[in-house]
């Protein structure tokens, strides 16, 4: 699944640091989220989606293969 939780986090000028704690998770969750080698709950994204403020859909996209 690709992602584009980067360029969110840039267009809110968020750290990986600053949206972790923001969401309660490590800094490393987020890196490992945006380099597609975890795939986060259903929790979690949500509470991406509500602050990134946009559906889940816009910023996790699935590919063929998942």
């Amino acid at each position: 699944m690709k992602n584009t939780i980067k360029v969110q986090r840039a267009i809110l000028d968020l750290t990986q640091d600053d949206l972790a704690k923001k969401i309660g998770v490590s800094r490393q969750t987020i890196n490992s989220i945006e380099k597609s080698r975890y795939v986060p709950s259903t929790v979690l994204a949500l509470k991406l989606s509500s602050i990134f403020k946009i559906p889940v859909n816009e910023f996790f996209i699935l590919e063929e293969d998942d």
